[in-house]
């Protein structure tokens, strides 16, 4: 009776040959790697940074050089037309613009530091993204283990049976029923094999690698998940001083405050430099070859355009600080979550499965005892209960794992969470 057994798995159990295996360590490598969350970030970052050097430039020396071939009449010349060519090269700086230039440099430096924060953000976010689709393909192959299992059993107890059938000991009904329930495994072993490569595509996809099919993966060890879990306040504290989102968002304010302000200058004077050096084909008592000076310019009305664009940064601005508080409430709401799916995943659910899993082993040893007393004709089925248990435990890891990351990300990084887990221990001793 081990003959069909030992056939089915080695016929349903084939797996493709698979290049070098990857590591959680090197696919979180590539959150770094070119990717167009990635490249959005930066080129959010890299604007910023442009309008921050605009910003400075606008007071620099501007100099421009306009020449004019020309032609013209009038009575000095007997009303004849006469050439009137010039070139003029001028060169002007603003001196005082009393605050606007100032406030207009301070909020792009806030933008570009906030886009810097938000770059941050996005890395963690990229790290997240790719430890759940590791997850999802590792669970995916221990899935297609089980189902594997399941669908040898089915098959060898629908194959034993077609000779109890041609004996006359089984009736046809029954027959068909253990045909129909291998055909239904099957069928659940190879849509899952189809899921399982869809895992693997878009695992490849959020490494940048959609090319790829990431075939060998090697199970992470999850040291982290036994990390001592903080209280709640402490970590609210840590995570509204050093969540970059919320540094970014605080940036931002700080940024439409100094734009605001420069917004409010544009009713301010100006005064500024002006040098110019001039050549001309006409001769004349008005026209000099060489001018310096210093100009007053006050904008006295420039209709309804000053108090509209007040209004825009002034509502800007109320925008940012709604979009700040509700960050505040979804980033303690985000905590709160993780926090407890962490202790719920230690507490309640990694015991379950713990539980599950040793009972398992234990059926397990009773069949493989029958089995080899030629008590059963197959394991297949404790086989892949088994499996089914081992995935249990290894899925509430992951998500543990996870649940960490998350946590992480919230704080700032994982350094913050080993700083404030360094400061319970003290506070222990």
């Amino acid at each position: 009776m081990r003959g069909p057994w030992i056939l089915a798995l080695a016929i349903l159990a084939g797996a493709p040959a698979t290049a070098a295996p990857l590591t959680l360590d090197a696919a979180l490598a590539a959150a770094d790697a070119p990717h167009p969350d990635l490249d959005l970030a930066l080129a959010q970052r890299d604007s910023a940074l442009a309008e921050a050097r605009l910003a400075d430039s606008l007071n620099d020396f501007r100099v421009t050089l306009d020449a004019s071939l020309r032609t013209g009449r009038n009575e000095t010349y007997n009303d004849r037309f006469h050439p009137d060519h010039l070139a003029r090269l001028n060169a002007r700086k603003t001196l005082l613009d009393f605050g606007r230039q100032a406030s207009s440099l301070q909020a792009a430096e806030q933008d570009g530091q906030a886009r810097e924060l938000q770059l941050l953000d996005v890395r963690a976010q990229r790290r997240i993204a790719i430890m759940a689709r590791y997850f999802d393909v590792l669970l995916a192959d221990m899935q297609d283990a089980a189902d594997t299992e399941f669908q040898a059993t089915a098959y060898v107890s629908w194959d034993n049976a077609k000779d109890r059938q041609a004996m006359g000991q089984m009736a046809p009904s029954e027959l068909a029923e253990l045909e129909a329930r291998y055909a239904d495994t099957r069928n659940k072993r190879n849509d899952g094999r189809r899921k399982l490569r869809e895992k693997r595509l878009l695992l490849g996809a959020a490494m940048n690698r959609a090319n790829m099919v990431l075939d060998d993966l090697v199970d992470p060890p999850l040291a982290g998940n036994n990390r001592p879990v903080p209280e709640f306040e402490p970590l609210l504290d840590k995570v509204l001083t050093n969540n970059p989102r919320l540094r970014a968002q605080r940036q931002l304010l700080a940024g439409a405050t100094h734009r605001l302000e420069a917004a409010r200058t544009t009713y301010r004077p100006s005064v500024e430099f002006e040098a110019e050096a001039a050549a001309w084909t006409r001769q004349s008592a008005t026209r000099d070859d060489l001018r310096a000076g210093l100009n007053f310019v006050w904008p006295l009305w420039q209709g309804g355009r000053d108090d509209a664009l007040v209004g825009k940064e002034r509502a800007r601005f109320s925008e940012l600080q709604a979009q700040h508080d509700k960050l505040v409430m979804d980033l303690r709401q985000a905590l709160l979550e993780a926090r407890e799916e962490i202790l719920y995943l230690r507490e309640t659910e990694r015991p379950g499965a713990q539980l599950n899993a040793t009972w398992r082993d234990m059926a397990l040893e009773k069949a493989r005892a029958e089995y080899e007393m030629e008590l059963k004709t197959n394991l297949g089925t404790s086989m892949a209960e088994t499996q089914s248990a081992r995935l249990r435990q290894r899925a509430v890891e992951y998500r543990l794992a996870l649940a960490w990351a998350r946590l992480e990300a919230l704080l700032g990084g994982p350094d913050e969470l080993s700083v404030l887990l360094a400061g319970k221990l003290e506070d222990k001793k």
